[in-house]
């Protein structure tokens, strides 16, 4: 209804109304809510809304003139805290009648609220009409700039209601200046580059947009050159004439910087001559004879010459034939006086001395033998120091079967002396040992020996050791010669690395019995070490271990990322009775600052759950982290990854970067292809097979790149390429590389393809650099220098450690540690001794401080140790390490005994040493 004592006429909005009433108690209206500005889409109405308390009537007046009645929405309520009457009004506003309005303004609406003491207005609200045109008022413009210019590009947006807001994008990824100190978007719509970077080339797009829609401009090409520089001039060379005058020269290259991107080539001469003069070489003469000499007392005189007629100058030649020449004075009749006494007097004492060494020396041999129990060398030997001793010996005749690498050739000539830890491998004789001393504390042992070569370890010329030879037994109850099977295998996994072709040869199986033994999958770094005794005796498993395709399974959440390959081992229903150790390579830097590494297992199902994290105490497995790969101590197979949780921004995955290169289809075309993958042998295994199948060759030693994880992107570029001789096309010669795409590839190797192009056929050597570098990290120069002809090329060596000869070793040539020394070590240190040298000092001293509750829970804890030092050096098999960790337990605790324990008589560990043997 209309205000009191004013009619309305129908729908004549233009009827003035009151702008009071009469004078009534009360207070004068204020507004809880005011019309607001607002923006017509399309044809879509808005709602324009008052509140006000407190208020008898409530209309809205629009442009000067009163809504109707009907046109408003009205509803009202009462304010419990004051009691006094609350209204709020609704009208809508559409788009014609905005565009039917024609007046000085915009189209504005207010509303009037009336109350028994008066009327209060409210604010005016502008109703307008959203567009945004299509055209740009001013495209940016494409720009060639010289690195380190400034660049700056225009962007004036489309007329628009409300104006619109722009967006800055570079190759179709949004730029944010916050982010980049070295780039400014604020400036009036503009993009300012305060100085070029190569990075900076690429596209440009403006975006505008409003609440109505968005519209892109025209994109503009931005890039960035290099104008080239001079290098430093190299070294006159020698003169090309080797007598007389000639010339010699010295020249510089367009590198410092090589031009780029179009830039200006370098102006001037890149090559000098000058003349110069060499000296004539003078072949020397010789002068005439002398005069002959005096005959001496050995009836023979002689003449000499000298080359001085002319002596040899400026590189001539020396004079041919003898300086001197002497012949017999007497024509053959001299007769020497010889002092016949003498000499036989001489050799009368000579003859005595060896006479009396002789007897002295088998008088001892003899006395030693009759104190020694076996009639050979005895010697008193501790625990530790009666495995590994120093001593003097010649090396042995080629072939003993005693040598730990029966595949080094000893010299059969020269005696050396070897000082430092020896490890050889010692046998179960049970004539020579009985089973009872095998576990006696290696204090108490007197180490027997045969010969020189073995005075440490008391081996005798038989193998390791022999164990009950029982036929094979499988799960499936099928009996088999088990020494047959494994020469069967043997001889299948005796490969050449050159004819690996496919990934299915990522997998690797044996038979495993009671002797325990290793797999390895050549070349990824991953192996498997079964100790002895894990498997029950009377049985025998086929054990595989194979690395699971590129593609893995595992897909890991946020920013977490996948350190190695998926490893797979087993078969699953295998039972047993000690840990077997698994090592898998890894690419992180190893920090527990920057990153949190747990380890995964795929179940039945399919799912990954976690085993542990790496840091964690745990008696269930054990984990320990070396610099390249993480050895995991275990007792169920299966299916194993590591995963890494990046805690801050300097964690580092490190990359492996490597060049291959190979001639297209066209003649004239060279392709350079660059990988970035994770440091770990599997990877860089990978990218080997996928290169060998396209006839690809690697051009340089891959270099080691430490990627952050900061966010920052990776460019890779290719320089100073030979300006007359090679082409690169334009714009493709830097590519960057997005973050994500590095740190998140999921074990893929990153690939970027460059393909230049020779001027000529007959231009068959390329020299460039390949430059990989993180925008705020690390960088690698990769100096590429190589024919592109095949039969040209030096071969460059693809693995450290060819593994591929032997994939798999069964029994005591799996293991470094000699079984019979393992089985004294582990009597000593797993029975409790007052001096502290048990387990727990033999973990310390092999750098193993952490989780020390796994191995308590162990019924050999020296046992699992030394099957963790097995796993951990299994290519350099460093006993010497071993040996002087065993030796500074027995030094220490020797040093202890002598003030705390001088009563009690317990031999040392240098108990040799102290004997004088």
């Amino acid at each position: 209804m209309c205000p009191a004592k004013e009619p309305c006429k129908g729908n004549d909005n233009s009827e003035a109304l009151p702008e009071s009433i009469p004078s009534a108690p009360g207070t004068l209206p204020h507004f809880m809510e005011e019309p607001d500005d607002a923006y017509i889409i399309k044809s879509n109405p808005i709602v324009l809304r008052c509140k006000a308390m407190p208020a008898m009537q409530i209309f809205f007046k629009c442009n000067g003139e009163w809504v109707h009645q009907n046109e408003h929405v009205s509803e009202e309520s009462m304010d419990e805290t004051t009691g006094l009457k609350v209204r709020e009004v609704f009208i809508n506003v559409t788009r014609q009648q905005v565009e039917d309005f024609h007046g000085p303004e915009d189209y504005w609406c207010q509303c009037v609220a009336w109350s028994h003491l008066g009327t209060s207005k409210s604010r005016k609200a502008s109703v307008r009409i959203a567009y945004l045109r299509k055209n740009f008022e001013q495209d940016p413009q494409g720009k060639e700039v010289p690195i380190e210019g400034m660049i700056v590009l225009h962007c004036r947006p489309p007329e628009g209601v409300p104006a619109a807001e722009v967006e800055w994008l570079k190759n179709e990824e949004p730029i944010d200046s916050n982010l980049d100190e070295n780039i400014d978007t604020r400036a009036d719509h503009n993009l300012i580059i305060r100085q070029a970077r190569l990075s900076d080339s690429g596209n440009y797009t403006c975006m505008a947009a409003n609440i109505v829609a968005k519209r892109r401009s025209m994109s503009a090409t931005v890039v960035v050159y290099v104008n080239g520089g001079w290098s430093s001039w190299t070294e006159w060379s020698n003169c090309n004439a080797r007598c007389g005058r000639g010339w010699q020269k010295r020249s510089r290259t367009c590198t410092n910087p090589a031009p780029l991107n179009g830039g200006a080539f370098c102006e001037g001469m890149s090559v000098q001559k000058i003349t110069c003069t060499s000296l004539c070489p003078v072949d020397g003469n010789w002068e005439v004879w002398s005069e002959w000499s005096v005959c001496s007392p050995e009836c023979e005189h002689l003449r000499v010459r000298e080359c001085i007629a002319p002596a040899p100058r400026n590189g001539g030649k020396y004079c041919e034939g003898l300086s001197q020449e002497s012949e017999n004075c007497t024509e053959g009749l001299c007769i020497q006086d010889i002092e016949t006494a003498s000499d036989i007097a001489l050799y009368s004492g000579l003859g005595a001395a060896v006479i009396a060494v002789a007897v002295l020396v088998v008088g001892v041999t003899l006395y030693r033998r009759s104190q020694s129990e076996y009639g050979v060398d005895v010697i008193d030997s501790s625990a530790l120091t009666g495995g590994f001793q120093t001593f003097n010996f010649k090396t042995v005749r080629q072939g003993n079967s005693l040598l730990l690498n029966s595949s080094m050739q000893p010299d059969l000539t020269v005696s050396r002396t070897y000082s430092g830890p020896i490890c050889l491998q010692d046998p179960m004789d049970k004539e020579l040992m009985t089973e009872s001393s095998l576990f006696n504390p290696l204090s108490d042992i007197k180490v027997k020996v045969q010969s020189s070569f073995m005075v440490s370890l008391g081996v005798t010329e038989r193998a390791e050791y022999h164990g009950k030879a029982h036929s094979g037994t499988f799960p499936h109850g099928n009996a088999r010669g088990f020494g047959t099977i494994q020469a069967r295998n043997k001889a299948a996994y005796i490969q050449n690395l050159s004819s690996i072709s496919t990934r299915n040869e990522l997998k690797t199986t044996a038979i495993f019995g009671h002797l325990g033994g290793r797999l390895v999958v050549p070349n990824t770094g991953v192996s498997l070490l079964v100790p002895h005794g894990a498997i029950p005796e009377e049985s025998s498993w086929e054990i595989y271990l194979a690395i699971n395709p590129r593609e893995s399974s595992l897909q890991p959440e946020g920013p977490d990322v996948l350190l190695g390959p998926e490893v797979t081992c087993g078969p699953s229903d295998v039972s047993v009775s000690s840990p077997f150790a698994l090592t898998i390579p890894h690419c992180a830097e190893v920090n527990s600052e920057h990153w949190n590494i747990h380890l995964k297992k795929r179940t039945q199902q399919g799912k990954w759950e976690e085993v542990m994290s790496v840091e964690e105490e745990t008696t269930s497995c054990y984990c320990l982290l070396d610099p390249y790969a993480c050895h995991i101590l275990l007792n169920s197979f299966g299916t194993y990854a590591l995963i890494g949780e990046p805690i801050s921004e300097c964690a580092v995955r490190q990359l492996k970067v490597a060049v291959f290169g190979c001639l297209s289809c066209n003649s004239l075309d060279y392709n350079l292809r660059v990988y970035c993958m994770d440091n770990t042998p599997c990877a860089f295994q990978e990218v080997v097979l996928d290169e060998r199948l396209q006839g690809g060759q690697l051009l340089d030693e891959p270099k080691l790149l430490h990627f952050k994880g900061n966010t920052f992107s990776l460019q890779i570029s290719v320089l100073d390429i030979p300006p007359f001789l090679w082409r690169i096309k334009p714009f493709t010669a830097c590519q960057e590389v997005p973050f994500s795409r590095v740190w998140c590839s999921n074990q893929k190797p990153l690939h970027c393809a460059f393909s230049l192009e020779r001027y000529t056929p007959a231009t068959t050597q390329l020299s460039c650099k390949i430059c990989v570098r993180q925008v705020k990290g690390h960088e690698q120069i990769l100096q590429i220098q190589t024919s592109i002809l095949e039969n040209e090329r030096e071969t460059i060596a693809f693995f450290a450690h060819d593994d591929s000869n032997f994939p798999a070793q069964m029994g005591a040539k799996a293991f470094k540690i000699p079984y019979s020394i393992r089985q004294r070590i582990c009597a000593t240190f797993d029975t409790p001794n007052a001096k502290g040298k048990d387990w727990q000092m033999l973990a310390q001293k092999n750098s193993i401080s952490r989780n020390l509750s796994y191995f308590a829970t162990q019924s050999s804890p020296s046992a699992v140790i030394l099957d963790l030092w097995e796993a951990r050096h299994q290519h350099d098999g460093d006993l010497d390490s071993l040996a002087c960790a065993l030796e500074e337990i027995g030094r220490t605790h020797s040093k202890i005994s002598d003030i705390t324990e001088t009563e009690i008589e317990e031999p040392d560990f240098n108990y040799s040493r102290q004997n004088g043997l």
